[in-house]
């Protein structure tokens, strides 16, 4: 729009874009770090089950999800345990000891909003499946 001979240009979209496409970023590396944590914690109690731990990072829901495949449906039981089988918590523990990392991860991809260059570096806006 133009008002007194100044043009006023509005970049609401494409800060809105780069803003999701950061977020969607972030959560790939996110996903990748805490599923190699995960990997490393049961890898020597289940081989299987290690395997089976995967990320998925979705652009258009901007969220991740970390967790089982199919081949380790049982997962879900030494995850949370049973009068069975004990609990070993490794996906929620994980997470729960590497919050500060979590957010550090998070604020680098963030703060490329300071640089629209840097910030575009970041930025591949493919759906992700991933094991770390």
């Amino acid at each position: 729009s133009k008002k007194d001979g100044v043009q006023f240009v509005s970049n609401v979209d494409r800060v809105n874009y780069t803003l999701q496409q950061l977020t969607h970023a972030a959560n790939k590396d996110v996903g990748k770090f805490i599923t190699r944590e995960v990997k490393n914690k049961i890898k020597n109690r289940t081989k299987r089950l290690a395997k089976n731990t995967q990320y998925w990072a979705r652009s258009r829901a901007l969220d991740l999800q970390v967790g089982f495949k199919a081949g380790g449906l049982y997962g879900i039981f030494q995850e949370l345990g049973t009068q069975k089988i004990p609990r070993v918590g490794a996906l929620r523990d994980t997470v729960n000891e590497n919050i500060p990392m979590i957010v550090m991860i998070q604020s680098q991809y963030l703060s490329g909003l300071e640089d629209e260059a840097r910030a575009l570096s970041m930025i591949n806006e493919e759906d992700e499946e991933g094991s770390g």
